[in-house]
């Protein structure tokens, strides 16, 4: 599949694949700034065209947990329709600043399809062995 990427800063890297296998592709910081509520916002410097039927998905590292950090929305969710730039939005933590620098790897994108969903009202749904069974009920700690 060919998406089409945008630069919007010339030190924007293009993401790619870091090893065969790999679901994610690594993003760069290009900028760092600061929002109104208190995130380090890092940009990546990239637009793109995912085409429609299709989400980005924008992902924290895993290098994130040797930090006090967290990703601002857990998950960034970049609509087909979205144009602008791919940013990373992470806490402020004073035991632990800053999240990254200009340059490291901030985050990773994955491009999935999803299905178009379209909701029936119902009175009743299925039976399953789970039922209503919540957090804990598979009886694992």
């Amino acid at each position: 599949m060919k998406l089409k990427v945008m630069k919007l800063d010339a030190g924007a890297k293009i993401p790619k694949y870091a090893k065969p296998g790999d679901a994610g592709m690594d993003l760069y910081a290009v900028t760092e700034s600061f929002d109104d509520h208190g995130n380090y916002v890092f940009g990546t410097g990239l637009a793109m065209e995912i085409p429609e039927g299709y989400v980005g998905l924008i992902f924290p590292r895993s290098s994130i947990s040797k930090t006090a950090h967290s990703l601002r929305n857990a998950v960034g969710v970049i609509d087909s329709g979205y144009r602008g730039e791919l940013i990373f939005k992470f806490d402020i933590n004073t035991l632990n600043s800053p999240v990254y620098k200009i340059g490291d790897r901030i985050g990773q994108i994955i491009i999935l399809p999803y299905p178009k969903i379209e909701f029936e009202e119902a009175w009743e749904l299925s039976k399953t062995e789970r039922g209503k069974g919540g957090y804990g009920s598979t009886g694992t700690n």
